[in-house]
């Protein structure tokens, strides 16, 4: 629901390409690298690394994987030489990056001269219309800023592109990728954002024995907003 449309849209991005090299950062459980396996002929390298090896254990699991070169790496720190990628992709990672700026230094240090760096990350919280409503309905139960229970924000593009002119990357384009949240029901939907995002953090650290009751509040929230049916909520 949250990764597989925008997965879809990074590798399409790079359906031209017929042979060299790709680095994933931030792969986590494979999303996106397993739509680059889909979309890339065999010619195609692709790296794939995160800084939680135990992501990368999982996203290996998948079926059709076997191409793939599956690598810890710190997104700060890379591990390969100058001049290694044609293209780095990276899908809602950056805007977890302790250190902007030195992860976009790296990340041009490691591309071949004239290489492309895509990445995507959220807009504001009001825009995306599940992730909005379960962190108010979260931060209620929780008694805490719901705009502290998701990344910090990084949607400023007057930012985002002095962030990458300053580290020597030049030709940046930022446009608005609108996509849709596809989903049964609203519980699969409360289901996904208590249990599968970084909102579950924030209940295991503060309330624990309190997951079940706040997914079924956050349903009911979605159910109110939204119906009790399918729901297709911009995102």
């Amino acid at each position: 629901m949250l990764f597989e449309p925008y997965a879809r849209l990074l590798a399409d991005r790079l359906k031209a390409l017929t042979s060299g090299n790709v680095l994933e950062l931030a792969a986590g459980t494979g999303v996106v690298t397993r739509a680059l396996v889909r979309t890339l002929p065999e010619k195609v390298n692709i790296t794939a690394t995160d800084l939680n090896q135990p992501m990368l254990d999982r996203a290996q699991t998948h079926a059709g994987m076997g191409r793939i070169r599956w690598q810890t790496a710190n997104a700060l720190t890379l591990p390969f030489d100058e001049g290694t990628f044609d293209c780095i992709v990276c899908q809602f990672g950056v805007m977890f990056f302790s250190d902007k700026q030195t992860s976009f230094r790296e990340a041009l240090r490691v591309l071949k001269p004239g290489g492309r760096f895509l990445f995507i990350v959220w807009d504001r919280r009001e825009e995306v219309a599940l992730q909005y409503t379960a962190s108010e309905v979260v931060g209620r139960v929780l008694s805490r800023d719901p705009a502290s229970l998701i990344p910090p924000a990084y949607h400023d593009t007057e930012l985002v592109c002095s962030d990458l002119a300053a580290t020597g990357f030049d030709s940046v384009t930022v446009g608005k990728l609108p996509e849709r949240y596809r989903t049964r029901s609203p519980k699969e939907a409360a289901t996904s954002m208590c249990h599968g995002s970084i909102i579950r953090t924030h209940i295991e650290t503060h309330a624990p024995d309190r997951l079940d009751e706040i997914t079924d509040a956050v349903a009911d929230a979605l159910s109110e907003r939204f119906g009790p049916g399918s729901i297709d909520a911009p995102m």
